[in-house]
């Protein structure tokens, strides 16, 4: 499949424009007039920088309001469009898109409009220009891509075709079935945008909230699959209108929109495979999977296949001082197992839950840093690593190798959006890791800040059995989109419908991304602005820094009985997150509890939620830099994270540590 994009998806000049393209990987751009008209690059200049680039020049766009207009308008037009094809000459470029009309169209006649499309296409061909013509979903008279084509084959002139864009065909609903029935020639070039399901007036829908395939809602491996069967063999191109990738780094944003197109070939691929034809006319049986798709003019790669993870391996938090993490992780019940026998890491365990500490400092642009404790990496058990690590470089995620001497295990690792380390782990069937031996017993000898108590930590306790629930990651405004796409296509994480929460500072965005068994549950926040600041150059994704929030994260940790280790926990002396007693007399008018059992919540601070399908109990410790931890109980076939108490949470976590900014 040939790839490209338009330029007006990005940030920037025209030139880091196309140096962005270049490097993401694209065959091609569609040149958007705006920026070659604000360039001090000629048209001369453009055209041989993309071919010094590789690049191919596919598309001059747009060519506005030409169609419908009477007859004082159309010379005007006409001399437009000239003046276009010349400078398209200049270019070297042979397709120029041209939109229904939205502004000066005052005629409502077909046959005139196909008249006028007749002279607007025996004028491009003076000069060798192709023109596409583009159904508008807001067009005063033409928004339907159906009707745009009924023009094109009344015109019937070899210079006249079609552009099928899949925002304006699938933000109207129209059917894309028929798009198989359109000759493959008169298909002079396909778009493609996703977008989320929105409440919106069209136009300002596409105006700023579309997003790169696989980031919203839209069945775009269908509307390509159809394309396919067409027969069309052209590029397939991005053309994206978001105020957020324009304000973004310019190289990011083109690589995430490469693997967006990567994500999009695949799936189409397999939408292929899955709805093959039934057979056709003469009653001959279709072949379906991959002979199929061979049939057609345009191939389709696929990625190496893996299945979604078979749970979390790891959790790792990196912490210039670690005082404050041991304190709390001993509190909780986890046993320490010592520290690495090459490495400046330390590693506790309860149960199958595993939390690796970090204190190798990070690396910054002026030398090693010293950081407060965040989350900064995660390791998931799949089923053969190096397949899946081979999948996600495809999709342009940069490796980060860990440093390992002999007889140590080599990790297949990767940087997510936000720079979190994402490590592929092969897991033994009961649940063990054969890189723990890796780590010396120094129990005995290590000065823990608090003591463990007579069980040793977990050990004997009701939290043995523990395992990683979930965990809730916080993103940058600008990467939260990127990294739906990310988890989606590297980690065949399956994203749910998002929920926005109440916090002091503004409503937080919530998304989960799970395996379909839940033994993955990634939560991604996207944090008001209020809660994110600047910060730690982090160059391993991208080039770009990775933002140091305010904003905390967390790891949540599934016990069988949450109120025994409660009791066990404040035994220990861990600081709970204090929860205000107008919660526990609203939870009481909700659900009519159990005053013995309101009681308990009340004095262990745990909250609670309940559903058809069954209960959740769970608590949170008070922040370490900008990790707490969060322990939880499902009882039943509870399948949520109490977002009912998300904003109690919120409000307390945000007079806690104004609190402790205050006393400082």
């Amino acid at each position: 499949m040939r790839t490209g994009i338009a330029t007006v998806c990005l940030s920037g000049t025209l030139k880091e424009k196309m140096q962005a393209c270049a490097i993401a990987g694209f065959d091609g751009i569609e040149i958007f007039e705006q920026d070659l008209v604000t360039s001090p690059l000629s048209p001369e200049d453009v055209r041989t920088m993309a071919a010094d680039l590789g690049l191919t020049l596919d598309l001059y766009q747009p060519f506005r309001d030409f169609d419908s207009v009477n007859e004082d308008l159309l010379p005007g037009n006409l001399r437009r469009a000239e003046a276009k094809f010349k400078l398209m000459s200049r270019l070297g470029m042979d397709t120029m898109l041209a939109c229904t009309n939205v502004a000066t169209a005052t005629i409502d006649d077909d046959d005139l409009r196909a008249e006028q499309l007749s002279r607007l296409a025996e004028l491009a061909g003076n000069y060798g220009v192709k023109v596409a013509y583009e159904a508008l979903a807001w067009g005063k008279y033409v928004n339907d891509y159906e009707h745009a084509h009924r023009l094109v084959k009344a015109v019937d002139h070899p210079n006249l075709g079609t552009c099928l864009d899949s925002f304006h065909i699938l933000s109207r609903d129209w059917d894309t079935a028929p798009i198989e029935g359109i000759n493959p020639a008169k298909i002079f070039f396909v778009q493609v945008a996703d977008a989320p399901k929105l409440s919106l007036d069209v136009l300002s829908w596409s105006r700023h909230y579309r997003v790169f395939p696989g980031e919203g809602q839209f069945e775009l491996a269908k509307f390509m699959g159809h394309v396919v069967r067409a027969g069309y063999a052209g590029p397939v191109s991005l053309e994206v209108f978001n105020d957020v990738f324009r304000q973004s780094d310019v190289e990011r944003t083109a690589v995430d929109a490469m693997r967006s197109l990567i994500w999009l070939e695949e799936q189409s691929a397999q939408w292929l495979d899955i709805h093959p034809r039934v057979g056709n006319s003469s009653g001959t049986p279709a072949v379906s999977g991959a002979a199929v798709r061979r049939r057609y003019p345009m191939e389709l790669a696929t990625l190496p296949k893996v299945a979604e993870p078979a749970g979390f391996n790891f959790a790792e938090v990196r912490a210039g001082d670690a005082a404050g993490l041991e304190k709390v992780l001993g509190q909780l019940g986890f046993e320490f197992n010592g520290r690495h026998r090459t490495k400046a890491v330390q590693l506790w365990t309860m149960g199958h839950a595993r939390v690796i500490i970090n204190e190798e400092p990070a690396s910054g642009a002026s030398g090693p840093l010293s950081v407060a404790p965040t989350i900064a990496a995660l390791g998931f058990d799949v089923d053969s690593p190096l397949l899946a690590s081979a999948r996600a470089q495809q999709l342009k995620a940069p490796a980060v190798p860990r440093k390992s001497q002999a007889n140590e295990e080599v990790f297949q690792g990767f940087a997510a959006p936000d720079s979190t380390e994402i490590f592929l782990c092969q897991g033994n069937p009961d649940g063990t890791a054969a890189w723990t031996s890796e780590f010396g017993d120094e129990q005995a000898t290590h000065q823990f800040p608090v003591a463990l108590g007579a069980s040793g930590g977990g050990s004997g306790s009701p939290t043995t059995g523990a395992v990683i629930d979930h965990v809730n990651l916080a993103q940058p405004w600008q990467h939260f989109d990127e990294a739906v796409l990310f988890y989606t296509s590297a980690l065949a994480l399956q994203p749910q419908p998002y929920a926005e929460v109440p916090s002091p500072t503004g409503l937080v965005r919530s998304q989960v991304m799970l395996t379909e068994d839940r033994a993955v549950r990634l939560v991604l926040n996207l944090a008001p602005l209020l809660q994110q600041d600047g910060g730690q150059q982090d160059s391993r994704y991208g080039g770009s820094s990775r933002l140091r929030r305010t904003y905390q994260e967390h790891i949540a940790f599934a016990v069988a009985d949450l109120v025994a280790t409660a009791k066990e926990c404040r035994d220990r002396g861990l600081e709970f997150l204090h929860i205000p007693d107008n919660y526990y007399e609203d939870l009481d008018a909700r659900f009519a509890l159990e005053p013995d059992f309101l009681a308990t919540l009340r004095e262990l601070n745990l909250l609670y939620d309940r559903d058809a399908d069954g209960e959740f109990l769970h608590f949170y410790t008070a922040t370490v830099g900008s990790v707490f931890f969060e322990m939880v109980e499902r009882r039943g076939a509870y399948d949520g994270y109490g977002a009912p108490n998300a904003p109690v949470r919120h409000a307390v976590q945000y007079d806690h540590l104004h609190q402790m900014k205050r006393s400082r």
